[in-house]
């Protein structure tokens, strides 16, 4: 089987080769810290977590990068509002966002460069452009010449004339109508501070680097000139990812990436979120309302992920439902294992594993993907209940082990995982089983001295441990822990 992918550069799907066999080497362009992490955040962190893993099922050793924008005027503006600094406001929204990331089960990157960090790779970057003719001093400032690089709009499809003026991204208008820039399509790769803003000595004066040339310096010094995966939401392609492409390229003379990856957008309830629409919802905002974090995990991999994601109450109660089902199925072994008799053997559903695989190598489907798990997982649940019910399974315990660690083994490819204080609620109710057995028997022989108060407080009693008794005929009471 071949892994394909949708590459936004090339415009199709195609088989996935890296530069070195067996190894991955994937950036991803993360926050700029000035404020607490979104839905659409949570939508390309989940993506590209859940892309690394499976990469790394599929047996690639992958180096995953992600960075920080910590130099940007959104923080120094922040700043400037709450009276303290870009580094205070950056410090403290990039903790809030590895306390929202490790919320959803998104893995740690390999790496976190920050502008901060990079930036003698910034000026050398810029050094070079320089030396190149591909970059010029202007009064402080240092522009990208965007008409001297012959394929910029390649990743976008945009052609300058097709532009409009100032579409730099993040470049003051002021700037251009103070005659600085030689054409108007140029954008800052070095930015002169002005008076009581924090600035960085450098060949051309004290000043702070554009938000562009800090991928690709941090590109270059953390993976080296052309990376395997480049990965981002697709509010990047233009202008962040085509300005990367222009920098980067016009120095090395080889591609950025192989494969630009990009996710699809997050609405609300039909509407682009935003504040001023008053949809705008943070991802502690959510969770903090008792949502599940493995539901929205579950919500967001439910969809093809370069498509619009529309963000709705009843898609994340639907979702809520299928993480249930889920989970059932994950704790399916944890409940029963015992009972049945496994001996935790490592045993895997070949057949199963193969059809998952076919189905997220097309173009990292994991909605197809998941659909092998609910199948895992909605065998498991109705097993479960007829054990309960019937004392014993249909399907032989060594086959009923061997699926619940294939779905094991699935759900953490997509960071599906049950919380451990739920499995500690499973496995242990504050009673031993033959300490319930105990009380069961003691309630039989209440009940056949037909006293009936001692048999219902030992079930009450059951049943606030979390013990749900099931009498039937006979006079045999079966149990199971809720």
């Amino acid at each position: 089987m071949t892994l394909t992918l949708y590459n936004t550069l090339t415009r199709h799907k195609e088989p996935f080769s890296p530069i070195e066999t067996g190894k991955v080497r994937m950036y991803c362009c993360g926050i700029t810290a000035y404020d607490y992490c979104h839905l659409g955040h949570a939508r390309t962190c989940i993506i590209w977590d859940t892309a690394r893993r499976y990469l790394q099922w599929r047996g690639y050793d992958v180096n995953y990068v992600q960075n920080f924008t910590d130099i940007d005027d959104k923080i120094l503006n922040r700043a400037r509002q709450e009276g303290t600094s870009m580094e205070a406001v950056s410090e403290r929204f990039i903790q809030a966002y590895f306390e929202d990331m490790a919320r959803l089960n998104v893995n740690e990157a390999d790496a976190y460069p920050r502008a901060t960090h990079c930036l003698d790779g910034i000026k050398r970057l810029i050094y070079d452009l320089e030396q190149k003719n591909y970059a010029y001093p202007a009064a402080g400032d240092v522009y990208y010449a965007v008409r001297r690089f012959g394929e910029y709009g390649k990743l976008s499809g945009r052609k300058l004339e097709d532009l409009q003026a100032g579409a730099s991204g993040r470049v003051e208008v002021a700037d251009a109508e103070a005659g600085k820039k030689k054409d108007a399509f140029d954008f800052a790769l070095w930015k002169g501070s002005k008076p009581g803003e924090p600035a960085w000595e450098s060949p051309w004066g004290a000043g702070r680097p554009g938000w562009h040339i800090e991928c690709s310096a941090m590109i270059r010094d953390n993976l080296g000139d052309t990376v395997d995966i480049h990965a981002g939401g697709s509010d990047l392609i233009f202008p962040h990812h085509e300005n990367e492409i222009a920098q980067s390229e016009a120095v090395t003379g080889q591609p950025l990436a192989r494969y630009w990856l990009h996710t699809g957008m997050v609405i609300v309830n039909g509407e682009k979120m935003s504040k001023s629409l008053g949809n705008f919802i943070t991802i502690r905002d959510l969770l903090d309302r008792a949502t599940d974090p493995m539901a929205v995990r579950l919500f967001v991999l439910q969809a093809q992920y370069r498509k619009p994601l529309d963000f709705t109450d009843d898609a994340l109660a639907a979702a809520t439902n299928g993480w249930h089902t889920l989970k059932e199925g994950l704790l399916f072994g944890i409940q029963y294992g015992e009972q049945l008799g496994w001996q935790d053997s490592d045993k895997r559903q070949t057949d199963v594993l193969e059809r998952f695989q076919a189905a997220v190598d097309d173009d990292f489907n994991f909605a197809e993907g998941l659909a092998v798990l609910f199948e895992l997982a909605k065998d498991l649940g109705r097993e479960g209940n007829i054990l309960v019910h019937e004392g014993k399974t249909r399907t032989s315990p060594q086959e009923l082990e061997a699926q619940w660690q294939t779905l094991v083994e699935l759900a953490q490819v997509f960071g599906l995982e049950v919380q451990g204080e739920e499995i500690s609620q499973e496995s242990t109710s504050g009673l031993s089983d033959a300490e319930i057995e105990a009380l069961i028997q003691q309630r039989t022989e209440a009940r056949k001295r037909k006293d009936f108060e001692m048999s219902d407080r030992i079930r009450d009693e059951l049943k606030a441990q979390g013990i749900t008794l099931i009498d039937q005929s006979g006079g045999v009471t079966r149990w199971h822990r809720n």
